[in-house]
């Protein structure tokens, strides 16, 4: 008997969602990992860097903002990785993904958030929803357009950023209903249910009515922004898979969406976009939130 899809052993599931399985060689993701370490130096200590905002009442719920030169720009928010609990990725070490985009004239807001098992995927979702409304509500404050809001992010991220696209604004924060104009996931997780059956169901605790809630891919709804879903083509099977099924309902919905497999990167690779101002794969991002406005 299965135990989920095809997969008859954790051991299977767990090697699908090891995301460093399907880097080149681990020289290399160290290297990379140094790389950004480097460029974080320089970016923290930048005149235009709005430090430790606090967008809701706890310790946790803050973000750097990295405004761009230009007033009246558009907002970017990034939601970092790490499968909701992991201490490595925060907006201290992830500066650098403000480089590219303010270059191109957008403000960029770097953002952490509480850790599973301290709190439950669902508090980690209220308050990446919380963020968007502190940046609605205070974007005149730090130069940015609150009617040109667009959400990206990786992995645990991109889970968080098809969350906030699929959120109703006006029943919940009453903003907007196009509060968020657009996003582009990278490597998302949009089926919670197999990691109920991995190594990582001790720390994220997941029950059968957490997955239906928090999963994109049970709150499908008509009317959502557009997405620009992404993900390295190097990357297992299931976060193919992953991402092809959610564009396939989201777009049966009739809502706007674009797969985009970048080809020859893995999950950390896919990144690069961020420190590569010219880089195709930022183009393909910079064109969509255009199309968005």
């Amino acid at each position: 008997m299965a135990l989920y899809r095809q997969f008859e052993t954790q051991d299977a599931l767990d090697e699908e969602y090891d995301t460093e399985r399907t880097v080149t060689t681990p020289e290399g993701l160290i290297a990379l990992r140094a790389g950004r370490a480097e460029v974080n130096k320089n970016v923290l200590t930048a005149p235009w860097r709005l430090a430790n905002v606090n967008y809701g009442p706890t310790l946790a719920e803050r973000f750097d903002i990295y405004k761009a030169s230009e007033k009246g720009a558009p907002i970017m928010l990034y939601m970092h990785g790490g499968y909701w609990s992991d201490v490595r990725p925060t907006k201290d070490t992830l500066g650098w993904t403000s480089i590219a985009p303010r270059e191109h004239g957008i403000t960029m807001a770097v953002m952490d958030y509480a850790l599973c098992p301290s709190v439950t995927i669902d508090e980690v979702v209220r308050q990446c929803r919380a963020a968007v409304a502190w940046l609605y509500r205070n974007a005149e404050s730090f130069g940015g357009d609150r009617n040109r809001i667009y959400v990206t992010g990786n992995s645990a991220g991109g889970h968080l950023t098809a969350m906030l696209a699929l959120t109703d604004w006006e029943k919940l924060y009453g903003l907007p209903a196009d509060t968020i104009k657009g996003g582009s996931p990278f490597s998302g997780l949009y089926d919670l249910a197999p990691l109920r059956y991995t190594w990582l169901q001790p720390k994220l605790q997941l029950t059968a009515e957490q997955i239906l809630r928090c999963s994109p891919i049970h709150c499908i709804r008509s009317n959502a922004p557009p997405l620009l879903i992404i993900w390295g083509d190097d990357e297992t099977q299931e976060f193919h898979r992953q991402s092809q099924a959610f564009y396939e309902l989201y777009a049966a919905a009739g809502n706007r969406a674009i797969l985009y497999p970048v080809e020859g990167r893995d999950h950390y690779s896919v990144l690069s976009a961020w420190r590569e101002p010219d880089s195709p794969q930022l183009a393909r991002i910079l064109d969509h939130m255009k199309s968005c406005w």
